[in-house]
């Protein structure tokens, strides 16, 4: 089911922004615009279709609008034109109270910066939220100490941000977010100030709190292994426009253009392909007739298992169907592949 849907949004910084809009050349690239007219093209014409409960990564490098891009959606910058639908309702429309209302209750926020407020404790930190939503000091402490349970960080609710570390920091970045129940969480290079062990421990926190949680999650990063190991699906952009939308595993396989391929040519395939992006349909006369894999299985760990095996094995699905099938050969040709492209 559709959470959010983008349709042509733009955003233009400069003194006449809806005139640029009006008048924009489509072939004239970002520098030209900027020369010609001293405009910035910041977001272009973007359409994005995305799912309840999935992960969807806006990835690129600095510049290329996708921080612009995710304000847009509450309208803490305001498009220049298109449309914001959450939930059915056109964000774009929506006056003052409405809005408020939107990032009260259905929409909140993790930045990069953590944003805490120093002279809180982490308690009362994490329930800032529910404090605006109008909640009785007992009941924001009652529901943030339960958040900040689930996040590990209960032994910590009265001390203050600069006793914490950086990674814990984040949690609490994180929990406050959380706190709140939001149906959509946008979350804007929220790891990138932390050190790599640190990040990778978040990363992998974010995706076992969605295993229950099961939130919208819109995740900005500048870090495409970030981007495959946590999306659903990812979004590249550049210059402001969207260059490709797939899984990970397609866009690693038949990525749009130079600009992504670029992204992915350092990308260990082993790691991110699986038994379903490359299967074929079944044959099942020739089929192993007990090894089967379930579609997600990587291909790293696939290899050890079809490597002493001359007949094709099952591809299961999470109901267990039978969905397609796969042997050594195509698993060597699919690994084979990314040396070609090297």
């Amino acid at each position: 089911m559709s959470k959010v849907q983008l349709t042509n949004v733009c955003k233009i910084f400069g003194p006449s922004p809806k005139h640029i809009l009006s008048t924009l050349d489509p072939e004239a690239s970002r520098a030209d615009i900027l020369n010609d007219t001293g405009h910035v093209i910041a977001v272009r014409d973007v359409n994005i279709d995305i799912s309840e409960g999935e992960i969807f990564v806006v990835m690129g490098l600095s510049g290329s609008g996708k921080s612009t891009l995710i304000r847009c959606l509450s309208r803490l910058i305001e498009p220049t034109g298109g449309q914001v639908v959450i939930n059915g309702q056109d964000v774009t429309a929506m006056n003052d109270e409405q809005l408020r209302e939107l990032r009260r209750k259905t929409v909140s926020m993790v930045f990069q910066r953590f944003g805490l407020f120093p002279h809180r404790t982490v308690l009362d930190n994490v329930g800032y939220g529910l404090e605006v939503q109008g909640l009785s000091k007992n009941e924001c402490h009652a529901k943030a100490s339960d958040i900040l349970g689930l996040v590990g960080l209960a032994e910590w609710q009265h001390h203050y941000p600069h006793e914490l570390s950086g990674g814990m920091q984040q949690r609490v970045g994180l929990a406050r977010a959380l706190a709140v129940d939001p149906e959509i969480l946008l979350c804007d290079e929220p790891f990138s100030a932390l050190d790599p062990l640190i990040r990778r421990d978040m990363q992998n926190e974010l995706l076992h709190l969605q295993k229950s949680l099961k939130k919208t999650i819109i995740f900005i990063t500048h870090d495409f292994l970030e981007a495959l190991k946590i999306g659903d699906r990812i979004a590249i952009m550049k210059d402001g426009e969207i260059v490709q939308i797939g899984s990970p595993q397609d866009i690693v396989s038949n990525p749009a253009n130079d600009y992504v391929r670029d992204f992915v040519q350092d990308v260990p395939r082993s790691r991110v392909l699986t038994a379903k992006s490359i299967m074929t349909s079944i044959r099942s006369d020739a089929i192993h007739k007990v090894t089967e894999v379930h579609e997600n299985i990587t291909l790293e760990e696939l290899i050890p298992i079809v490597a002493p095996l001359s007949d094709p094995i099952a591809v299961v699905n999470h109901a267990g169907q039978q969905i397609g099938q796969v042997d050594r050969a195509s698993v060597m040709m699919a690994l084979a592949n990314q040396k070609d492209q090297a």
